[in-house]
């Protein structure tokens, strides 16, 4: 920025919020600005040509920046201005973010270095079209090669016919069996990954021609894994090795040590983390646990992990993985700590949460004259706000029924319903310490689904506003 001016319009009820915030967000930016309040309540009413009306430049202004609730062409405002105009955040806080203050933009997190094998658990239980369908999911989140885990101890025959139609679709496919006979027949039909082999079927591997993960025969002591590793290479057979992640409290930490191990003893060797072990035995969600095993894997130059999403907790661990792997890559690369660059792994809770002052929510209520209600969290309690109306409660039940004997006019059955998914919605951030913005959907990370904006009815506009 070094010294840009930039107007900011906004409404009554933003102002004293915006400013707030511009005062120290000038500073860190390093740009100068001025603020017009128009003469409108809500920010969110305003339209281009209604904006193009009623600005008005101070001198020597660079741009403009409108609300993002503002839809339209804002080619209206440009011509009266006679500098771009561009639409900010929806909310004031998210301002800083605007100015690249926070997280990284999309572009600088394209590049990772990990492969996310996803796992179809128990595939010879499923339908061939249930494998496909999900396999095809896995794709579109992020996944490399889609693994077909067989049932042990028990042959699956149409394993072939799997493994073809999965490469036929597209995708590249790893066979999880120790069955010999399974392994050829997915091999035959286009698989290019084995999981995995040990003592028990390594000889075997040397005809199999393709890519094999190593693993030890007896997992606490990394027993037979050298030996194994030694007749592969010398069949030149090529390998990935996976020294084994234990669950927590079957010796987690040592296993971890043991991936610090294997790098110690192989240097440059491929190798790979099954982390579905962790994820899926843990009863926590699997955001946070994902994101930190990956970490491992980048610092280890593991160069590929296992996953599945077998466990309700863990249903979207490929999404999870793919932005942990981009998230990690950067961290390291850069040398900086995982914070502040990517926030949609932070889905229980929202990074930061920005609450009114007690006399912002006092002054609003002063200052609505419109019969809808605004509905607030702050202090732990849920303020509703109307035209010379504060209600505030800590338990929505208790808030809608002070409401109700007010006996408003305007609280038919509609706005009954749209405030009572609201103060749902209220009532989750508080439980949770998530930001609550109405009419918005609260901020799950990577698994927010937006909402259509239902308080406010806009006026109807004409063509190209």
């Amino acid at each position: 920025m070094n010294g840009e001016r930039i107007h900011f319009v906004t409404g009554r009820l933003a102002e004293h919020a915006l400013r707030g915030v511009l005062a120290k967000l000038a500073t860190q930016v390093e740009f100068d600005y001025s603020v017009q309040v128009l003469p409108i309540s809500v920010a969110a009413l305003m339209t281009p040509r209604w904006i193009a009306r009623h600005i008005e430049l101070p001198a020597n202004v660079d741009r403009v920046l409108v609300t993002g609730y503002c839809r339209g062409d804002l080619r209206p405002v440009e011509e009266v201005a006679g500098v771009p105009v561009q639409r900010g955040p929806k909310d004031v806080h998210g301002l800083a973010e605007f100015f690249g203050q926070t997280a990284l933009s999309p572009d600088q997190l394209e590049q990772y270095d990990i492969e996310i094998i996803a796992e179809i658990n128990h595939a010879p239980q499923l339908c061939l079209d249930e494998i496909v369908d999900r396999a095809e999911r896995y794709r579109r989140d992020g996944a490399d090669v889609i693994d077909v885990g067989c049932d042990p101890g028990r042959r699956w025959d149409g394993v072939g016919e799997c493994v073809a139609a999965l490469c036929d679709a597209g995708h590249r496919v790893s066979i999880d069996s120790f069955d010999p006979v399974e392994v050829e027949a997915a091999i035959a039909a286009g698989a290019e990954l084995v999981l995995s082999v040990n003592a028990s079927n390594r000889d075997a591997a040397r005809d199999w021609g393709c890519e094999v993960v190593a693993i030890p025969d007896d997992v606490p002591t990394l027993g037979g894994l050298d030996e194994t590793i030694e007749r592969l290479t010398a069949a030149g057979v090529p390998l990935r090795i996976d020294p084994i992640l234990e669950p927590i409290g079957l010796g987690l930490a040592q296993s971890i040590g043991r991936y610090v191990e294997v790098r110690r003893r192989y240097g440059e060797a491929t190798m790979m983390m099954g982390i579905g072990n962790l994820t899926e035995m843990t009863d926590a969600d699997s955001a946070a646990i994902n994101l930190m095993l990956l970490g491992i894997c980048q610092e280890l130059s593991i160069g590929s992990v296992l996953t599945t999403e077998v466990i309700n907790w863990a249903r979207s661990s490929v999404r999870e993985c793919d932005v942990a792997r981009r998230l990690v890559r950067y961290a390291v690369e850069q040398r900086v700590p995982a914070k502040r660059l990517d926030d949609r792994l932070v889905m229980l809770r929202d990074a930061a949460v920005h609450e009114p002052a007690r006399r912002e929510i006092a002054q609003l209520a002063e200052q609505i004259k419109d019969k809808n209600y605004r509905l607030l969290v702050a202090d732990g309690r849920i303020h509703l706000v109307g035209a010379k109306l504060h209600l505030t409660e800590a338990d929505p039940f208790l808030l809608f029924q002070r409401l109700l004997d007010l006996a408003p006019a305007n609280l038919d059955a509609t706005h009954a319903f749209y405030l009572g998914f609201e103060l749902a919605k209220a009532a989750t951030a508080l439980t949770l310490g998530k930001q609550y913005r109405q009419d918005e959907s609260l901020d799950w990370g990577l698994l927010t689904h937006p909402e259509e904006y239902h308080r406010i009815r806009r006026p109807r506009q004409r063509r190209g506003e």
